[in-house]
């Protein structure tokens, strides 16, 4: 009996939100395997705001977050992050 954990993204989904600026939703997948055999599988989800410090992302965040986190997504951001204080 060889167990295997295996952990990676399995879906990045680009969401626009009626504010006027779009956030990047992570679903990370965490799978058991057993000889090869999956046992297990668990999901998590995190959110990506335009402000967000992405040293801690995968590559593929990374990517994704550089195209659609442009100047104008992250001051509709920002007007919403002061319109909500």
């Amino acid at each position: 009996m060889a167990l295997e954990k295996k952990v990676f993204n399995d879906k990045v989904e680009v969401l626009h939100l009626a504010a006027g600026y779009p956030v990047v939703q992570v679903r990370t997948a965490t799978v058991i395997l057993d000889d090869g055999v999956e046992i297990s599988r668990q999901f998590q989800r995190h959110v990506v705001a335009p402000d967000a410090d992405l040293s801690a992302e995968s590559e593929d965040v990374v990517a994704i977050a550089a195209v659609m986190f442009t100047d104008e997504a992250k001051a509709a951001y920002a007007a919403a992050q002061e319109a909500a204080e």
